[in-house]
């Protein structure tokens, strides 16, 4: 075998420019599939990022009804009961997830105020202890909550980059007072989110939930959640925030999650969930039947390719039939040239595809620099293209080998 390739690679050598022409389809072929297959998994990856969760591993589980997230100005639902710690402690075991944090949240409809300057569309958020860990918030100015700040009964607030903002400009916003629903907060620091960057960047309306529900994009206002009656209603419904190990498991986990904590109600009407798992689910089934079908069509040339090597195998038959004859009169077997030509039109089409992946990971590092898209390399694909670039060059190899092995010593030996 050893041999048969070194014959293979000798024989590609001395023919260079004819070698790379015949390879050109196999090229062609192999690097389309690769930046097809880039293409759709760099998409798939935002999507589950930008739809999922919040660009930071967190997914957030809240009261749905009728596909939307519940909000409670509407009243106290029925049959909600709120999630309990042996329910977190459930999800807390759930394979891949970091940690878990339960928070009430409202949309504040213009109910934050400085003085006449009012948050609109902003969100107010009763907070537990571990909620900026989990949702990786830093503090920028002032502090974060501290422990007693939860039991104190003080009417403290923490502020996102963009609440403070809105409400004061260039001033500074720790030591100041706001109110929400006419009660005084006095705010103790500002936070940034992780991905703060993509902040007010609505592709769709399921990346504004998403930011609204992740502490992006609208400006939010946290508290304490025992100061959250003060404000509001006792009991109300919470929404789950978890921190999971990869962005691939945010779906898994908010389902199962889901279901952890919809064994415990008694309505109908809601259920808890993640309102963009459904969506980003059809849109990531509708880019992987895209790219089955761009990587059928790109095989195509993958067919053009073989051809060409079938043809190029054909011709060097011809060329070395005086060579065949000598070996078989010398006592080679059939298999032996067999063997032999089908090692020079795999090792052929081989080369082609080692270039081919070189160069379809060129175009998808371009094509990621170009579109924004997450640069993403699939290594199945990458070895599915090298075992079919060898499968196109034995199965188009065939023929020309075949008739080699077929060839007779004395007609051989005759034919110049």
């Amino acid at each position: 075998m050893l041999e048969n390739i070194r014959l293979a690679l000798r024989g590609i050598w001395s023919h260079k420019l004819r070698s790379i022409l015949t390879m050109l389809g196999v090229i062609i072929g192999i690097a389309s599939i690769i930046a097809i297959v880039s293409i759709v998994e760099g998409t798939n990856r935002k999507l589950q990022k930008s739809l999922i969760g919040a660009g930071n591993n967190v997914v957030n589980v809240t009261l749905m009804q009728d596909g939307w997230s519940y909000e409670y100005d509407m009243g106290l639902p029925e049959g909600v009961p709120t999630v309990s710690d042996s329910v977190i402690d459930t999800i807390s075991q759930i394979d891949g997830v970091i940690s878990v944090t339960r928070y009430n949240t409202r949309m504040a409809y213009e109910g934050v105020y400085r003085g006449d300057q009012a948050l609109s569309n902003g969100r107010v958020n009763g907070v537990e202890e571990n909620f900026m860990s989990t949702m990786e918030f830093t503090t920028t100015e002032g502090r974060n909550f501290s422990e007693e700040d939860f039991y104190g009964g003080q009417k403290l607030a923490v502020i996102d980059t963009t609440a403070a903002d809105k409400l004061f400009g260039n001033d500074d916003a720790v030591g100041e007072a706001i109110e929400i629903n006419s009660e005084p907060f006095v705010i103790i620091g500002v936070v940034k989110s992780a991905n703060a960057e993509e902040e007010e960047e609505y592709e769709n309306i399921n990346d504004y939930y998403n930011q609204a529900y992740s502490g992006t994009g609208m400006g939010n206002v946290y508290i304490p959640k025992s100061c959250w009656p003060i404000i509001y209603q006792y009991d109300e419904p919470e929404t789950v925030g978890i921190k999971v190990a990869s962005t691939e498991l945010m779906n898994s986990v908010a389902e199962e999650a889901s279901s952890d904590i919809n064994m415990y109600l008694t309505s109908d009407t809601y259920s808890y969930g993640n309102e963009s798992n459904d969506g980003a689910d059809e849109l990531k089934t509708l880019t992987n039947a895209i790219q089955m079908m761009l990587v059928g069509i790109a095989s195509l040339s993958l067919l053009v390719g073989g051809i060409g090597v079938m043809n190029i195998m054909l011709v060097s038959v011809t060329e070395r039939t005086s060579e065949i004859g000598l070996k078989k009169a010398l006592g080679a077997k059939r298999r032996t040239i067999l063997a032999q030509f089908l090692t020079e039109s795999a090792v052929l089409t081989l080369l082609g595809g080692i270039l081919g992946i070189v160069l379809g990971t060129l175009l998808a590092k371009g094509i990621s620099v170009v579109t924004g898209l997450e640069f993403a390399i699939s290594v199945p694909w990458i070895i599915i293209s090298v075992i079919f670039s060898m499968g196109i060059g034995v199965l188009f190899g065939a023929m020309p080998a075949n008739q080699a092995s077929k060839l007779s010593p004395i007609d051989a030996l005759r034919r110049e």
